[in-house]
């Protein structure tokens, strides 16, 4: 997956670096009260005063700018505070009264370039990983779900401060989610997936289902599943649904997903249906912690009908396995 420019602030900010423009990231350490954007938001300013990403808005992202020009003449870093009243909030780009702390690094002469490189290898490559500060000491490292502090925050994508002074900034991977069957539910799935975050693939054989035209603009892989699934490697930031009914396409991938960290399976079909597939399952030799890892039948209770309607209740059951656990 390609990211996106404003998900791509560390990238942007080490080759604004490289290029010999000067670069400044700029991170929301904490928040009390409102705030728009969470601890980990990022801003990046280039030495010409280019900007990409955010901390906050109004009067707080231009203070934070005119800063980080100032870090980049420096080269020193520097926190950043901004408490506002209820009745001063709006204009400085908070719904209501709160506080943030900013810290503002320039990329180079305080935050070490093969740090920054390092963060960006680890990402392009989809490993999970954080980007450590302690301000008081202004020690800088990267850590990943080795150190349990970093994993517990990796499992709930929040970044924030321990009460041991350092602050873990994290950096997961994108979401992805892999659709095995071009049926008609797959259509509303993969337009609301994409709208919460999810990078959709879809995996069918059948020429005629899986059309550019029935899916405008999406990634379709018309190999069998066992073999789509093999070249995609779902990892911990994969959540897997199978659609067709079809065991020839169904079972390969759901024993596929099963070898792997995939964090979500469900799979579509009714209580009978299920009760076969199982059956199935366990003649192919399937553990029971691996049969307890399918969701089915796919999504929550919410009375769905229609295709829309079906994938909103899929969606949700993912969201609700990758917040909750």
């Amino acid at each position: 997956m390609t990211r996106a420019p404003h998900d791509s602030i560390p990238e942007i900010a080490l080759d604004w670096h490289r290029d010999g423009r000067g670069a400044v990231l700029a991170t929301v350490l904490e928040t009390w009260g409102s705030a728009p954007r969470a601890a980990g938001s990022q801003l990046a300013v280039s030495g010409e005063a280019e900007i990409m990403g955010s901390v906050s808005g109004g009067c707080v992202e231009g203070a934070v700018v005119a800063e980080a020009l100032e870090a980049l003449a420096d080269g020193r870093p520097r926190l950043m505070s901004f408490g506002v009243s209820d009745d001063e909030a709006f204009a400085v780009g908070l719904a209501c009264g709160g506080t943030i702390r900013v810290l503002v690094e320039p990329v180079g002469a305080a935050l070490p370039e093969p740090l920054l490189a390092g963060l960006v290898e680890a990402r392009a490559a989809r490993r999970p990983v954080a980007l450590m500060v302690h301000p008081e000491r202004w020690e800088r490292r990267l850590a990943g779900v080795e150190e349990p502090a970093v994993a517990s925050r990796l499992r709930s994508d929040r970044s924030g401060m321990e009460e041991d002074g350092w602050f873990i900034g994290l950096h997961n991977p994108p979401l992805r989610l892999v659709v095995v069957g071009a049926v008609h539910i797959a259509q509303p799935l993969v337009q609301m997936a994409r709208l919460a975050g999810y990078d959709p693939v879809l995996i069918d054989p059948r020429a005629a289902f899986g059309s550019a035209a029935r899916f405008p603009g999406e990634r379709i892989l018309e190999d069998w599943p066992d073999e789509a699934m093999a070249a995609l490697d779902p990892d911990s930031r994969t959540a897997v649904v199978t659609l067709t009914h079809d065991p020839k396409l169904d079972d390969p991938a759901i024993l596929a997903t099963l070898a792997t960290p995939a964090f979500y399976l469900g799979c579509l079909g009714s209580t009978r249906t299920h009760a076969k597939r199982l059956d199935r399952l366990r003649a192919a030799g399937v553990a029971e912690p691996d049969i307890a890892r399918i969701h089915a039948p796919v999504g929550l209770d919410i009375g769905a009908k229609t295709p829309a309607e079906i994938a909103v209740s899929v969606l949700a059951q993912i969201t609700q396995v990758l917040r909750q656990g």
